[in-house]
């Protein structure tokens, strides 16, 4: 039962990832656009986006519940020492929730309309870089786990492993990650005039997250980051990297000839090996510490427990999943497979 519990903690991340990931790349491609191209961007995300937006919240929620009930003590160092970049993605979250009802639901249409969008933007950016620095602080080795508060800083345990350069090039990853997922998914969503512009920015979002990953890996060797230098030396990592490699052409082919399909595909693809490289590099260990690594398997809550979520998990899928799949299919979001 406890690898039921495990894929249903992978299978939650991976669709947290690429679905939630998308939403935050709405906004990141709203920010990073001319005044035109803003609202051009900002109606079809709300027609595509709209109606299912929250449903994507789910993923992260069966995440923290599987972490909060399975693996308290793995639950509880992440609470206690990464509280701050958590809190900051919680507060993002909730302004984006907010700023992207009331731009499209407010009643009385003023210059407050201005706030929200900003708001919308500049937290769709922020919240995946808070996201990555929490996983940054996870694996750079700077995270110092103790229960003698009182021999350190409060900035050597609570700011210092999450508000650091390989931290912040992990966030900044993700971010052109989200971008990269929202620009691809927006080629097949728009109408054939407006379709170059998104595959201008696919194109450009694919360079970006291709040279901000180089920056990760580089940055990480040079400074002897011990998860990077054993991500490289892992065969199973770079076998995943290298096929990664091998289908950056023809994702880039694909998204010159706007191939709605092919593109979707191999964009979902890129990120299944991505997080799949990161996530073997050093399973069962998670998180790198300064004095201490935490192997996540010794942290597990009682077979009984393990048993009772794991029943839970697969009842509350049967009843979720087919539930989830109607919500999108009755808005028109299931046509993946469509030209």
């Amino acid at each position: 039962m406890l690898y039921v519990v495990l894929t249903f903690l992978l299978v939650s991340l991976l669709l947290y990832v690429i679905l939630a990931g998308a939403d935050f790349g709405a906004g990141i491609v709203e920010l990073f656009s001319t005044k035109k191209n803003q609202q051009l961007t900002k109606k079809t995300i709300y027609r595509v986006m709209g109606p299912v937006w929250e449903a994507n919240h789910i993923w992260i929620i069966i995440l923290v519940v599987i972490l909060w009930v399975g693996f308290p003590q793995f639950y509880n160092i992440l609470v206690v020492f990464l509280h701050i970049p958590l809190t900051l993605v919680l507060l993002g979250i909730t302004l984006r929730g907010v700023a992207f009802v009331f731009r499209h639901y407010d009643a009385y249409k003023d210059k407050s309309q201005i706030l929200y969008d900003w708001m919308f933007r500049i937290a769709s950016l922020l919240t995946p870089i808070f996201l990555g620095m929490t996983a940054g602080a996870m694996l750079s080795g700077e995270l110092i786990i103790t229960n003698d508060y009182q021999a350190y800083t409060f900035k050597e345990l609570y700011i210092t492993p999450w508000f650091n350069w390989f931290a912040i090039l992990v966030g900044c990853f993700f971010a052109g990650l989200c971008a990269f997922l929202t620009s691809i998914l927006l080629i097949g969503e728009s109408n054939p005039d407006n379709r170059a512009i998104y595959v201008r920015k696919s194109r450009y979002t694919t360079i970006a997250v291709i040279s901000i990953g180089f920056l990760v890996l580089s940055y990480g060797f040079i400074n002897n980051v011990a998860f990077i230098t054993d991500f490289i030396k892992n065969p199973y990592t770079i076998a995943l990297i290298g096929i990664s490699a091998i289908l950056i052409m023809p994702l880039l082919q694909s998204i010159k000839n706007a191939k709605k399909v092919l593109s979707r595909t191999l964009a979902g693809l890129q990120v299944v090996l991505i997080l799949l490289a990161a996530f073997i590099t050093h399973f069962p260990v998670l998180i790198l510490g300064a004095n201490a690594n935490i192997n996540i398997l010794e942290t597990v809550a009682s077979e009984k427990t393990i048993q009772v979520l794991g029943i839970s998990l697969i009842v509350g899928g049967l009843i979720i999943l087919p539930g989830l799949f109607h919500l999108l299919k009755s808005f028109k979001m299931i046509k993946v497979l469509e030209q």
